[in-house]
């Protein structure tokens, strides 16, 4: 990573001498130091045209871990609670392993039965300080679904209309 030139660092300073924090708290005064020059990397010396090309491995990119792939028309009527779910997957009550095991038996039998969507019933995040014990399930859900077997029959993963639960529930789409 580069980085900010002198006039770059004059300029970041003041466009963040304009902003308004929410909070009324005066924020900390931050002091904008010199960088020094970079050093210029050595020229790339020309290989003669009769040599062959040196072949350097290719990293593999990583895959998202889901793709999201729904088109507007399907975001619309899902935004409008208008998608019915194929199968409701219900996590009240369940720990960590037995909800996992919950997700992967539906989203399996999901997939054999050529089912669309799937509506997982987390339960809502609890607001509190950190030795709240609950909500570990829905933070925990989107890294299941991206680690899963089944993550390459996954389209999307959105959250759920009011009627289908709202923010304690999320909506799975399969591929066709």
């Amino acid at each position: 990573m580069r980085g900010l030139s002198p006039e770059e660092q004059a300029l970041w300073a003041k466009v963040t001498e304009t902003i308004r924090p929410l909070s009324r708290d005066p924020l900390p005064k931050v002091e904008v130091s010199p960088t020094l020059p970079r050093p210029t990397p050595p020229p790339i010396a020309h290989k003669p045209k009769g040599s062959p090309p040196k072949s350097t491995p290719t990293l593999a990119r990583p895959r998202p871990a889901i793709a999201n792939t729904l088109d507007s028309h399907w975001d619309r009527r899902l935004r409008a609670g208008s998608v019915e779910p194929d199968r409701v997957v219900d996590l009240h009550g369940h720990n960590l392993d037995s909800a996992w095991d919950s997700i992967d038996r539906a989203l399996e039998r999901a997939v054999v039965n050529r089912e669309r969507v799937l509506l997982l019933i987390t339960g809502h995040a609890r607001p509190g300080e950190p030795p709240v014990q609950r909500g570990r399930i829905r933070a925990a859900v989107h890294d299941w679904l991206a680690a899963s077997r089944h993550r390459g029959e996954i389209a999307a993963v959105r959250a759920a209309h009011r009627r289908h639960g709202g923010g304690g529930s999320l909506y799975v789409i399969l591929r066709r």
